[in-house]
């Protein structure tokens, strides 16, 4: 189920003055983005596993964000919220389009000056959290990827969704624990290997 966000043909108020509306001034999406591009992008990498498409998904949310953002209702969430629910229904749509589940990416070269047995660690729990949000189904991966790299509220979960708060609450909680233990029986199999 789609998000009900504004797209860039919507008709509505367009002057930024009706109930619950404010416009995104230049200045202040300028902002947004400085803020959150960088989660925006992790968010759809984590989502599709391809660095490419996760471009492509994090400039198309930025993009149809500036073209609703007159028409955006801030009672319905804040523009961070708005933008995470466009940018999940472009990766969405992007999924869709490939038929096919998204393959994790190795995770990035780990710096500083850290131990050679504690960046190994890191790097297996990395590795593990990894395959694990992978396996998960991808109603749950996208629940986990909304909640921590988009760091949007139940309520803002819920809207995005088109869910109650409580019921966004719910699946969040299932989708952790489903998390939790795919993380579990992969380091019980790494043990016994």
């Amino acid at each position: 189920m789609s998000a009900p966000v504004p797209s860039a043909d919507d008709t509505g108020t367009r002057d930024g003055n009706g109930p619950g509306r404010a416009q995104l001034d230049h200045k202040a999406f300028d902002e947004l983005f400085r803020e959150s591009a960088a989660d925006v992008h992790a968010y759809a990498i984590s989502l599709l596993g391809n660095r490419a498409a996760a471009e492509d998904v994090t400039a198309l949310a930025f993009e149809r964000l500036y073209r609703a953002r007159a028409r955006l209702d801030h009672g319905r969430g804040t523009p961070r919220a708005w933008l995470f629910a466009i940018a999940r229904n472009a990766a969405l749509d992007e999924l869709r389009r490939r038929q096919r589940q998204p393959q994790g990416e190795l995770p990035e070269e780990l710096h500083g000056d850290r131990g050679l047995d504690e960046a190994f660690e890191q790097l297996s729990r990395r590795a593990t959290v990894r395959d694990a949000l992978a396996a998960l189904p991808l109603r749950d991966r996208e629940l986990v990827l909304l909640k921590f790299h988009g760091q949007l509220s139940n309520g803002e979960l819920a809207r995005t969704l088109d869910v109650s708060e409580s019921n966004a609450g719910t699946r969040l909680h299932r989708a952790l624990t489903r998390l939790r233990e795919q993380c579990d029986g992969l380091e019980r199999e790494e043990r016994i290997a």
